[in-house]
């Protein structure tokens, strides 16, 4: 089983008369759902409302085949997030103050269990405590052993302290064997005029054994500390929103490595060319499903399907 850690809430989306219409969301969740529907055993760590909005959010997780068993269930409000397109293009106003995962304490997360092959971290829920202090806390209490994927999913507007929220992505960045940014959050991430290239080179130095970019349209690659990497162009697709692309990659990423027996930390240093190829081309294409239809909506296995 892969356990996803962080937020569940619900996007309010602009449907075509501009009214808002809910639709459960949050990276984290988003991530965890692609996976549940990719075939992979997958359980949630969140804060999950005893709102109505949690129950839509518990029935979403079920129908996706994404266990919440490991839910921190709690009277709290649930998370929104009112989503504004600007051709297709998402951004996000939140409301979290108090809400059911912004609220969760290192000690409502219960152990993990022995079994767990890889552990995923990302989202608003690293922005700011106390969520954001109990995952770094459950992040860095992971054996070497466990494979941990991060992608922080930087919204710098949501971070009420720039310098505690650099602090906690360095630790989680020199704990994580795979790390996954945008462009735009790793220009976040190093400041200044270097390329990509060399900006991801250094990403690898700080710890991670794989660094994965994606550049929207201009696709993804793959970079190892051995110095090898990989690109691969992005699948083509007619963009109605982007909500939910990055999160899809990441659950094509891990879906890929699981089904090729690479889901451990050993293996990651000497993947073969192959293999990344699989690995970015299953997540490239998963994510131009998403792209191509309104919301946060992963496919199936059978719509990856080349026939």
């Amino acid at each position: 089983m892969i356990l996803c850690c962080g937020e569940a809430l619900i996007d309010m989306i602009p449907n075509e008369a501009g009214a808002y219409v809910p639709h459960v969301g949050g990276a984290v969740l988003n991530t965890a759902v692609a996976l549940g529907r990719l075939g992979v055993t997958t359980g949630l760590i969140t804060g999950l409302s005893s709102d109505p909005f949690g129950a839509m959010i518990a029935e979403h997780m079920s129908a996706s085949h994404v266990s919440t068993a490991y839910a921190v269930r709690s009277a709290r409000n649930t998370t929104l997030a009112f989503v504004h397109l600007d051709e297709g293009q998402a951004t996000y106003t939140f409301y979290d103050e108090d809400t059911a995962t912004r609220e969760i304490q290192p000690d409502d997360i219960d152990p993990v269990p022995s079994d767990i092959e890889a552990m995923f971290f990302g989202g608003i829920s690293l922005c700011n405590p106390p969520v954001a202090d109990s995952l770094l806390t459950l992040a860095l209490a992971q054996p070497e052993r466990r494979l941990v994927m991060a992608d922080p999913n930087i919204r710098p507007s949501f971070v009420s302290d720039h310098e505690g929220y650099r602090a906690r992505l360095n630790a989680l960045i020199a704990r994580a064997d795979i790390i996954k940014l945008s462009d735009d959050d790793l220009n976040w991430v190093i400041p200044g005029e270097a390329s990509l290239e060399d900006k991801a080179k250094e990403i690898l130095t700080r710890g991670p054994k794989m660094f994965l970019l994606t550049e929207g349209g201009d696709g993804a690659t793959a970079y190892l500390q051995s110095g090898r990497h990989l690109h691969v162009p992005a699948q083509k697709a007619t963009v109605v929103d982007t909500v939910g692309a990055g999160d899809t990659f990441n659950a094509g990423c891990l879906a890929a490595l699981r089904s090729e027996g690479a889901l451990h930390p050993g293996a990651i240093p000497d993947l073969s060319e192959s293999t990344l190829h699989h690995m970015l081309t299953v997540a490239a294409r998963a994510a131009a499903i998403t792209v191509s239809r309104a919301g946060a909506n992963p496919p199936w296995t059978m719509e990856l399907s080349d026939d």
